[in-house]
């Protein structure tokens, strides 16, 4: 069986967040999957189970349990997908309580996904380990079904923040994201440095789930990019997730609670499993 290693969201290989994927005719059983993102140690291991060229279905398992939204994990998996088996430019992914989510190729390689939103909501009452986990100052705290999306007072202070990870960890299964209004940043996003303004700059956490910081998380930024733009008064947003590997995301909010993640990906490894 071939598994196939991408790092999503960047166009450079060691940048973005690296996802497994797998393609099965059928589903493995639950156990083994488990196991095969356990031995993987990714934030997230992709499972695919082709209905037809065009349509498919898809789960995400971290290295301690299945989650019921990966974005960077699907960008992998629709990368692996056009490249190797099928033609089609745009295909669909069937996904358990989610619906449908509509995946297409551009010419350059950058693939657009469209997702449900899961909007946040601000909360004035929140958990007290939230101020005793975090170290930088923060003026709002919105919640998702995801996580809570903490509002820093300047991009400086998420790249610097530095949280308690085993306090975080006591949220259990909601997560936990970082954010600021965007800044300039010097990143080295492809071989040569490259100088972008940013609308949002965000990190993300999720101990719980066997991930300390996440690198790249598409599902979070469903609720993330509506957040700013509804701030900045303005549909496209271009989104930077500032973790040790880095990775951009372009958003479109779009009508009907729906919106577009795009992004690229870069093949790191193929391999074959023995099982």
């Amino acid at each position: 069986m071939k598994m196939y290693q991408v790092d999503a969201f960047t166009t450079e290989l060691f940048k973005g967040n690296p996802a497994a994927v797998i393609v099965t005719d059928l589903w493995l059983e639950d156990g083994l999957m488990q196991n095969l993102a356990l031995e993987n140690n990714l934030s997230e291991t992709a499972f695919v189970k082709k209905m037809d060229s065009e349509n498919y279905e898809i789960r995400w398992f971290t290295p301690t349990t299945e989650v019921d939204f990966c974005g960077h994990a699907t960008l992998a998996s629709s990368f692996v997908l056009f490249k190797d088996f099928t033609s089609a430019k745009t295909i669909q992914f069937h996904v358990k309580n989610l619906g449908i989510f509509v995946v297409q190729q551009e010419s350059d390689g950058k693939i657009k996904m469209n997702f449900p939103t899961r909007l946040a909501e601000k909360v004035n009452k929140y958990p007290e380990i939230l101020d005793q986990a975090l170290t930088k100052p923060f003026k709002n705290v919105y919640l998702n079904s995801q996580a809570y999306i903490v509002e820093y007072e300047n991009p400086q202070d998420v790249l610097d923040e530095m949280p308690n990870l085993a306090l975080l960890k006591q949220l259990g299964k909601i997560r936990t994201a970082i954010t600021a209004q965007g800044t300039v940043l010097d990143l080295a996003l492809t071989s040569t440095s490259h100088t972008e303004q940013y609308d949002c700059i965000s990190r993300y956490f999720a101990p719980a789930n066997g991930i300390d910081e996440d690198p790249v998380t598409g599902s979070i930024h469903t609720a993330i990019a509506p957040l700013w733009a509804d701030k900045l008064a303005k549909r496209q947003i271009l989104a930077y997730q500032a973790s040790s590997r880095g990775g951009v995301l372009h958003c479109v909010v779009l009508e009907n609670d729906r919106i577009e993640i795009s992004g690229y990906a870069k093949l790191y490894m193929q391999a074959e499993l023995y099982l």
